[in-house]
């Protein structure tokens, strides 16, 4: 999937080429203990590159969503480290990143790159999407129609998390 915004900026989905710079915005983007490893990200590519929007300008990945499909209604921990996980016809979109880099916060980017997964996630007949944040993000994602479930059994980075669901 590629989509042309203006003539500085574009939206694709991720390839193995894609590997380091993905893995640089992550790790601007998290503490160590909720980034996910360069090694994750291989993976993760590999078994759904197609489920990794990126967002490029002037030809520099600033922004990112990542995350796996399965018919597993709840996001789990170990999906963020198994992406053998993966099942592309499964019924929930999960997301486990949004990413922006710090100096492009706040400029609709991530924005775009959420509506681009829910649009997929219509297309490809999936009952939804589903993600965890903390508590100063739940306001964000209930703009794109997300509602939040309550705490999250995950304990990810030792960090209370909200589960958020978006029902299509």
């Amino acid at each position: 999937m590629e989509i042309f915004m203006e003539t500085n900026q574009n939206i694709r989905t991720a390839t193995s080429s894609d590997l380091d710079c993905v893995a640089a915005v992550e790790a601007e983007c998290f503490p160590a203990a909720e980034a996910a490893s360069k090694e994750e990200f291989a993976e993760r590519i590999a078994a759904y590159g197609n489920h990794f929007w990126l967002l490029f300008k002037n030809g520099k990945l600033v922004s990112f969503v990542d995350g796996m499909v399965t018919d597993t209604p709840d996001l789990a921990d170990e999906m963020y480290e198994n992406a053998a996980l993966h099942d592309e016809n499964g019924a929930w979109q999960m997301i486990f990143g949004v990413n922006t880099i710090p100096e492009c916060r706040k400029k609709g980017y991530a924005g775009q790159l959420i509506r681009c997964a829910i649009e997929q996630a219509k297309k490809e007949g999936r009952k939804g999407l589903v993600l965890t944040c903390k508590d100063k993000l739940l306001h964000y994602y209930e703009n794109f129609g997300f509602v939040n479930e309550g705490v999250s059994k995950s304990v990810h980075g030792n960090v209370v998390w909200y589960q958020m669901r978006l029902t299509l």
